[in-house]
């Protein structure tokens, strides 16, 4: 668990402590997070309250995918109850949720990541201007789930949101810069990673981070104008969503891709598959 929440930036434990938050709202989250209102991933356990060394692996995996569908029930809930103001809390909570989410790596070994779409469905809609839990979002949901085209969308309310006032924050610009990879490296949007990039630069020129940066993200653009044949960073990319994901479904949808693409499949002799690009003519 450790090693893959240390993959992202940890900026959003200083968000969740920033500012004040008033007694009444926080008293009225822990109620609705009491009452099984708000939900949350409990440790996985069976009857008999086993501990998880003492399961057997049909338990587990029965009491991992009893867990996924009653998680999926509370965030379905969680979608609908009104915020009475608090939506940056409720979006905190959920963003924790899905860290104990996405950490349990022996649950998720069962039942995959599916429902990391659901936990970033509501933090873009409660606060899209978070700008800190995109690059988690392209993550989980471009990478775990294999689905770059859920991940563009919700970061598109993040690009919508920041658009009235992007000097707010001054790390704007990744929302751009993370749009911009996920259509470059698993969509191969080369128009749209272009413009990505290039509002991205637009958006940290006038940051302490512009000097770096804003050449940079342009050149990027410029590069892909020139040369916009995308297929081998593609490659590695889905190459990298096909080895760490355990799903079947993303699985076939990663070969699906790389297929499409022209690597050729190989098979080991105990039938492990791999995949080559043979050389560009």
């Amino acid at each position: 668990m450790e090693a893959k929440i240390e993959q992202f930036s940890r900026k959003w434990l200083s968000l969740i402590v920033n500012g004040a938050i008033g007694l009444a709202a926080l008293a009225g989250v822990v109620a609705m997070q009491s009452s099984g209102e708000l939900g949350g991933m409990s440790p996985v356990r069976v009857q008999g309250q086993k501990p998880l060394s003492a399961m057997s692996a049909a338990s587990f995996k029965q009491a991992a995918q009893q867990e996924a569908q009653q998680e999926a029930l509370r965030l379905k809930m969680v979608k609908t109850i009104p915020s009475f103001g608090f939506d940056n809390l409720i979006a905190d909570w959920t963003f924790l949720k899905f860290l104990q989410y996405f950490g349990d790596d022996e649950a998720r070994d069962v039942t995959g990541y599916d429902l990391s779409q659901d936990y970033f469905d509501i933090v873009t809609q409660r606060d899209p201007r978070w700008v800190d839990i995109y690059l988690f979002l392209s993550t989980a949901i471009s990478f775990y789930q294999g689905k770059p085209e859920t991940a563009v969308n919700f970061i598109e309310r993040g690009t919508r949101a920041l658009a009235v006032s992007p000097q707010l924050h001054s790390q704007s610009w990744i929302v751009w810069r993370t749009k911009g990879l996920d259509e470059l490296l698993l969509l191969g949007d080369i128009p749209e990673s272009i413009n990505s990039h290039e509002m991205a630069a637009d958006w940290v020129e006038k940051t302490p981070e512009g000097k770096k940066f804003a050449q940079m993200f342009r050149a990027t653009a410029e590069y892909l104008r020139r040369d916009p044949d995308s297929v081998p960073v593609r490659f590695t990319a889905w190459s990298t969503v096909y080895a760490q994901t355990t799903d079947k479904v993303v699985r076939q949808r990663a070969k699906q891709a790389l297929v499409k693409l022209g690597a050729q499949v190989q098979k080991d002799q105990d039938g492990n598959e791999s995949f080559i690009l043979p050389p560009r003519k």
